[in-house]
């Protein structure tokens, strides 16, 4: 076996690019939460868009501990979680996408889903992103002046997974998940709010 006679100065050169190596990788990978209604939904849009890496559907913003779907999620936001790439992509576009994707004016949770856990909100971990949310919120107020803009920034708090069965659910569930958007009518609401921005 061969041996390594590490001196003091090569075990200083390989800590230090361990240090750079390590603080690229959480400059270039982040996080964003974002609340639209129903997750499958909101995580079948991100799950598409180049540079990010995981989308997690879960519940968020409450402080009932460990909330699950069928039990009780009191308190808390269906929400995803979206992992990206900012070297592909930026908090900016992520943000950009999701108001196109969402009723900003619906204080009663979104599309045929009503109720607390279904309303729209931006959770915010740091003071860059609750900038670029509340700049990207006064340009949703500037482009509807006559209506009113109930989707919330909040901070961050523990965000908990839902079950499995509902993890990547438009594509364990292709009809079914099919069925239920169309019949929510959601994209005909995106549409009519938003014409040919509204992606879907």
């Amino acid at each position: 076996m061969k041996r390594h006679n590490w001196t003091l100065g090569s075990l200083l050169k390989l800590l230090v690019v361990l240090l750079i190596t390590s603080q690229y990788s959480l400059v270039r990978a982040d996080t964003a939460i974002f609340a639209g209604g129903c997750f499958w939904c909101v995580e079948a849009l991100y799950q598409e868009v180049p540079g990010v890496t995981t989308v997690v559907s879960g519940f968020t913003g409450g402080t009932l501990p460990n909330p699950t779907y069928n039990g009780n999620h009191q308190g808390h936001y269906e929400a995803v979680e979206v992992t990206y790439d900012a070297g592909q992509i930026s908090y900016q576009q992520l943000l950009d996408l999701y108001w196109v994707n969402i009723d900003p004016f619906d204080a009663r949770g979104q599309f045929c889903d009503k109720g607390p856990s279904y309303r729209s909100a931006i959770f915010v971990h740091s003071q860059a992103q609750r900038e670029l949310a509340e700049l990207s919120r006064q340009q949703v107020i500037d482009r509807f002046p006559a209506q009113q803009v109930v989707t919330e920034i909040l901070p961050t708090s523990r965000f908990y997974p839902v079950e499995p069965n509902h993890q990547d659910y438009y594509q364990k569930n292709p009809l079914r998940y099919g069925f239920y958007r169309s019949g929510c009518g959601r994209d005909n609401r995106l549409e009519a709010i938003w014409g040919a921005d509204a992606r879907h």
